[in-house]
């Protein structure tokens, strides 16, 4: 085991990395133009109440085509859930039964604002303005992003020292680790199992602070001495990223309790310890 002390603690948090962000982190263009895609045809339909002078009676020559067009109204205000909404008359519905009558879509249009960017053509295509509005949608992906990458980072680091791991394994596969866990089925993002022992891995990259580091920290330094009170198994964390320079007292309170806590450059210690 590692000996951990307020000097190795420094040392390990010194070592944290600015970024994980490569360039193709911030927009999933592939995501966001499928996205598009799903929906283009009713969009191209919706693009002939651009310019009309007459707005209702575009929307009632549509509604009398294909109805159906309207259903996507609501990613035109960056909405993609039928989210609970008051209506001009202060009832509570759904958005999406905004879109069940050519009256209920003209309430739509003229509170949202929208009738008066279709009439005065303040956009000339859907199509390209909901490519926009999903690639700021997709933006809201990106601390889930961050995750992926160090997952995929440390799978990356694990195939490359031939050892063998299971990705997403939950807690209820082992009756005595469920048992001193409780209730919570937790989910480990990655499974190390040598003749000796079993590794429960957490992975985790925070570029940037805030409150869920502390919860973060608080959770590991509680299920970690459980985990490793059972015979076999251990709980190694592995995480990295300045974010936890916010997070300081919570990070160093969880790194006397879990021996086994790596960051990127530390991981190679780990990896030594389960190839012996």
């Amino acid at each position: 085991m590692p000996v951990h002390n307020s000097t190795s603690f420094e040392t390990f948090l010194s070592q944290l990395q600015q970024t994980n962000q490569t360039l193709d982190f911030f927009c999933d263009f592939e995501k966001i133009g499928q996205n598009v895609d799903n929906i283009k045809l009713s969009l191209n339909m919706l693009n002939s109440l651009i310019g009309a002078q007459d707005l209702r009676t575009a929307v009632e020559t549509l509604w009398a085509r294909d109805r159906e067009a309207f259903s996507v109204m609501g990613i035109l205000i960056a909405v993609r859930d039928s989210k609970k909404v008051l209506t001009p008359q202060g009832e509570c519905v759904k958005l999406d039964t905004m879109f069940e009558s050519v009256d209920r879509v003209m309430e739509f249009l003229n509170h949202t604002g929208l009738a008066d960017i279709f009439i005065n053509r303040k956009v000339q295509n859907l199509v390209d303005y909901v490519f926009g509005i999903e690639t700021g949608l997709d933006s809201n992906a990106r601390k889930n992003r961050s995750g992926h990458i160090m997952e995929d980072k440390i799978a990356e680091i694990f195939t490359l020292n031939n050892i063998t791991f299971r990705k997403e394994v939950y807690s209820k596969e082992w009756p005595e680790i469920a048992k001193v866990l409780g209730k919570d089925n937790k989910r480990f993002d990655f499974v190390i199992e040598t003749s000796s022992k079993k590794y429960l891995i957490e992975v985790n990259f925070y570029s940037d602070g805030g409150s869920k580091l502390n919860e973060v920290a608080r959770s590991y330094s509680d299920i970690g001495p459980k985990i490793n009170s059972v015979e076999g198994f251990e709980f190694v964390w592995i995480t990295d990223g300045r974010g936890w320079n916010s997070a300081k007292t919570k990070l160093q309170e969880a790194y006397n309790i879990i021996p086994s806590i790596y960051n990127l450059t530390t991981i190679t210690n780990f990896i030594t310890s389960i190839q012996q």
